[in-house]
C-alpha cells in the first residue's frame, strides 16, 4: 500500500473559521488518503505566525515532513495548496526536494507543472489585490479624504484590543489540539509540554520559545473559553 505523509498549517485565527483550521485540513487529508487507497505513515502540523514565514527554515514541521516523506519514499499530502506557499519561487524550491507534492483539493492527476501555474494565478491574483487597495486609498487621499481613524482614539483602543483577543483566541484554538496529543502522550507538566512544543518546532504567538508561563496562559485560556 502507497505511503503518505500529511502536512498541516496554520497561522491565524481567522482559518479556523475559513475551512483552513487543524481539523479541517486533517479531514480533507484523511479522505483523500482513504479514496485513493493509501496509508497515512505520519501527520506533521505547524502553527507559525508572523511575516517572512515562507522561509523552509521558518518552518521545520515542513522540513521533518520532507524528511519523512524523502526515508518512506512516500509523497506529501497537503489539503490545499496554500497550505504550503502562494509563492511561486517557494513552490519551486520545494520541488527541487525530490518529494512528491499531492494537494487534495487539486487531485492526485496534479503534476508539478501545474502546481507551479496554481501558485503563480495565487501570487499573481495577491499582487493584484495589494494594487487595487493601494490604487483605492491613494484615489481618497487625492479627493481630500483623512484616512485612518484620528478622531476617536479610544474606539480605535477598544477595537484594537479585541482584535488582539480574537487572534491570542484563534492562537489557541489551532494550537491546543496539538497540547491535547502532547498531553495524551504522557506530557502533564507545564515544563513537558513546553518542552514538547519547542522540539516540535512551534512558536509562540509572538514568535519565542515556550516556558512554563506560556504553557500556562494557553491552558488558563481553554478554561476560561
Amino acid at each position: 500500500m502507497q505511503q503518505a505523509v500529511s502536512y498541516i498549517r496554520v497561522s491565524t485565527g481567522k482559518q479556523g473559521k475559513s475551512g483552513l483550521g487543524i481539523e479541517a485540513q486533517r479531514e480533507a487529508i484523511a479522505r483523500f488518503i482513504a479514496a485513493e487507497g493509501m496509508e497515512l505513515a505520519g501527520e506533521y502540523v505547524e502553527v507559525e505566525t508572523g511575516k517572512g514565514c515562507d522561509a523552509i527554515d521558518r518552518r521545520p514541521q515542513l522540513a521533518a515532513a520532507l524528511a519523512a516523506a524523502r526515508k518512506a519514499k512516500a509523497p506529501v499530502v497537503v489539503a490545499k495548496l496554500c497550505r504550503l506557499s502562494r509563492d511561486v519561487a517557494f513552490i519551486s524550491g520545494l520541488m527541487a526536494q525530490r518529494v512528491s507534492f499531492i494537494v487534495a483539493e487539486l487531485g492526485a492527476d496534479a503534476d508539478p507543472f501545474m502546481l507551479h501555474i496554481y501558485a503563480a494565478l495565487a501570487e499573481k491574483e495577491r499582487g493584484m489585490i495589494a494594487e487595487r487597495t493601494r490604487a483605492a486609498l491613494a484615489a481618497k487621499k487625492a479627493q481630500g479624504a483623512v484616512l485612518g481613524n484620528r478622531t476617536n482614539l479610544a474606539e480605535a483602543a477598544a477595537k484594537g484590543a479585541d482584535a488582539n483577543r480574537t487572534a491570542a483566541d484563534g492562537f489557541a484554538a489551532n494550537v491546543l489540539p496539538i497540547v491535547r496529543q502532547i498531553q495524551a502522550a504522557g506530557a502533564t507538566t507545564h515544563r513537558a509540554i513546553a518542552a514538547a512544543l519547542n522540539a516540535r518546532g512551534i512558536r509562540t504567538a509572538r514568535g519565542g520559545a515556550w516556558h512554563d508561563s506560556t504553557v500556562r496562559n494557553l491552558l488558563a485560556r481553554e478554561a476560561v473559553g
